[in-house]
């Protein structure tokens, strides 16, 4: 029997348990990993590379941990995520958002501004991080001017959600498609002097804002919210510097390599020991920001690496692309619709990190062998994949959280009445941004 199948039936096993337990997720990836090393090292070159058939039965090892573990990614990640919690510790985005209940004409617009607002700090900042800092000021509207807070929650998650997409640092699927893509920084800004995904993105934050202003635009009242004072303005400084360092990098280099990775993990390690010495903070406390950290996602994102480079090896990829191409039967717009139409379906379910890493190679190969730009069934995967998980209350974390706070808040939420405004949201902001990529790229 081809070990390929065995590779497949196994990581489909996986996908399964991940599905059904998934806050177990790690130890199902982690499970996946060691038998495949496994069998690596019991048939050397017929699970993973066959480069590796004459390097020894122990390469595979060093070959899963250096080249197909992604530790630019990683390390950009908890980087960002570290400083994303001391932004959020400084309290500057409760002052913004202080100062636009303020000068709003009347609550309606501003509460439609602050979901503007959550969905800007989330391109930098972690999807989940955003929503718990900006519950707390929804919540406090909600109760003075007697709103229905629910809307206002799920419209955080979705928003949030929309613009982690934008940039390579604002969610891992981003990531994810930058590494794989070779796309750096400022890539998802300007590529091939088109507009690339940041403004495709753009136009779904115009009609999402458009959508939720349909909801809110009847609340004339003003109100005001209790005023705060920033910690420090450090966090934002660091920030800036990540964003103006990644683009920095670049102009300078056409491939990430690790130069990015170390770029941010050295900021957020700048900031940790400000947070120690400068707030003047123990061991303990810095301790505890760093435990809380979104680790299962990294180590669930180590083992998916591995699992999607044996697939990879195997050619398991390329023969579901060539169907694929069959399928289609070289329309190419036929195969724009399906890539988006699955990829929004799936995402719903699925977690979209997997989903994205195993369909990459896959939506590459097919558009290279249809003979158009790659850019169309790329970007295509990339919307449909991050703007799907805005459709099911569980498609995301940040829905999670949000409808957990709802329940918390004595407003708990079922299926239907997070679909009844998810739905129209996703479908309203996923045809938005996949028209204006249609336009630009096909």
């Amino acid at each position: 029997m081809d070990l390929k199948w065995i590779v497949l039936a196994l990581a489909i096993l996986m996908y399964v348990f991940v599905i059904i337990f998934q806050n177990k997720k790690v130890w199902f990836t982690t499970g996946a990993v060691v038998v495949l090393l496994i069998l690596g090292m019991i048939f050397p070159g017929q699970v993973f590379s066959e480069g590796l058939a004459s390097s020894g039965r122990f390469t595979v090892i060093s070959h899963s941990l250096f080249e197909l573990i992604n530790w630019n990614i990683l390390m950009i990640y908890v980087g960002s995520m570290i400083i994303a919690a001391l932004f959020i510790y400084s309290k500057v985005p409760v002052i913004i958002a202080d100062k636009i209940v303020s000068n709003s004409p009347n609550t309606g617009i501003a509460v439609v501004l602050i979901l503007a607002m959550t969905g800007i700090i989330s391109i930098f900042v972690e999807n989940v991080a955003t929503v718990l800092v900006m519950a707390p000021i929804a919540m406090a509207l909600s109760k003075k001017l007697n709103l229905n807070p629910i809307p206002f929650m799920i419209g955080l998650a979705v928003m949030s959600n929309l613009e982690g997409t934008a940039t390579l640092v604002g969610d891992p699927p981003s990531m994810i498609f930058a590494s794989y893509s070779g796309y750096n920084f400022n890539d998802f800004f300007v590529h091939q002097g088109k507009p690339s995904i940041f403004f495709i993105i753009q136009v779904g934050m115009i009609v999402g804002c458009i959508f939720f202003y349909c909801i809110f635009g009847r609340v004339k009242e003003k109100a005001q919210i209790e005023k705060d004072t920033a910690i420090s303005y450090v966090p934002l400084y660091l920030l800036l510097l990540m964003i103006f360092g990644l683009a920095g990098i670049s102009f300078l280099s056409t491939e990430l390599g690790y130069s990015s990775g170390c770029l941010v993990l050295g900021l957020g390690i700048i900031g940790l020991l400000w947070y120690r010495f400068s707030q003047k903070k123990d061991s303990k406390d810095v301790w505890t920001l760093v435990k809380e950290l979104d680790w299962e996602t990294i180590f669930f994102l180590i083992g998916i690496f591995v699992v999607v480079g044996a697939i990879a090896e195997t050619g398991l990829l390329q023969d579901f692309a060539a169907f694929i191409e069959n399928l289609i039967g070289g329309r190419v717009f036929l195969g724009f619709v399906l890539i988006l139409l699955f990829s929004v379906i799936i995402s719903g379910f699925v977690d979209n990190v997997p989903y994205i890493i195993v369909m990459l190679p896959v939506v590459q190969t097919l558009a290279i062998n249809i003979g158009i730009a790659q850019e169309i069934y790329m970007f295509a995967l990339l919307v449909g994949s991050c703007l799907g998980g805005n459709l099911t209350p569980f498609g995301a974390s940040a829905n999670i959280v949000a409808m957990g706070i709802l329940k918390k808040e004595g407003h708990p939420i079922n299926f239907d009445g997070f679909l009844k405004i998810s739905a129209p949201f996703t479908i309203l902001t996923t045809v938005a941004a996949a028209t204006v990529l249609w336009l630009i790229w096909a």
